[in-house]
C-alpha cells in the first residue's frame, strides 16, 4: 500500500492542495473524471468540517493511503490546544458526503479533530 503524507495550514488557501493531491493520486489510480470531482466536494465538506470557518490557527495533517481500488484519505487538525467549532456535519453535508464515497466519518477523539474517508474506484461493464 503506498501512502503520501501531507501537513498543511488551517486556512482555505491552503486546504486547496489537499483537494489537488486526491485528486491527482485518484487519477493516477484510474478513477473516473466523476468519481475525482466526488473526492474532491468531499475533501471540500471535511476539511471544512475540521477547520471551520474562520478557521484556527494550526495545521492540517493528512494521510492519503492507495490501496488497490480503494483510497482512504485522514485528515487530523493540531489547532495549537485550541479546539475548532463543535465537530458536527449538517444533515445537508451528511447526504452529500453519503452520495459521494463509499464511507466517511468526522471524530473529535483524543482531543484532535480528524476525519477519515474511503472512496472505492468502481469498474464499469
Amino acid at each position: 500500500m503506498d501512502e503520501v503524507k501531507l501537513t498543511l495550514p488551517a486556512t482555505p488557501d491552503f486546504i486547496r492542495l489537499a483537494r489537488l493531491t486526491a485528486s491527482g493520486l485518484a487519477s493516477r489510480m484510474g478513477f473516473t473524471v466523476d468519481e475525482v470531482e466526488d473526492l474532491r466536494l468531499a475533501i471540500d465538506e471535511l476539511c471544512f468540517a475540521l477547520t471551520g470557518n474562520p478557521p484556527p490557527s494550526g495545521t492540517v495533517e493528512l494521510r492519503y493511503q492507495l490501496d488497490g481500488g480503494a483510497l482512504v484519505i485522514e485528515g487530523v487538525g493540531h489547532f495549537n490546544g485550541k479546539a475548532s467549532l463543535p465537530l458536527t456535519l449538517t444533515d445537508l453535508s451528511e447526504r452529500i458526503l453519503d452520495a459521494l464515497v463509499d464511507e466517511h466519518e468526522l471524530l473529535a477523539d483524543s482531543g484532535e479533530p480528524r476525519f477519515r474517508l474511503l472512496k472505492n474506484r468502481h469498474t464499469t461493464a
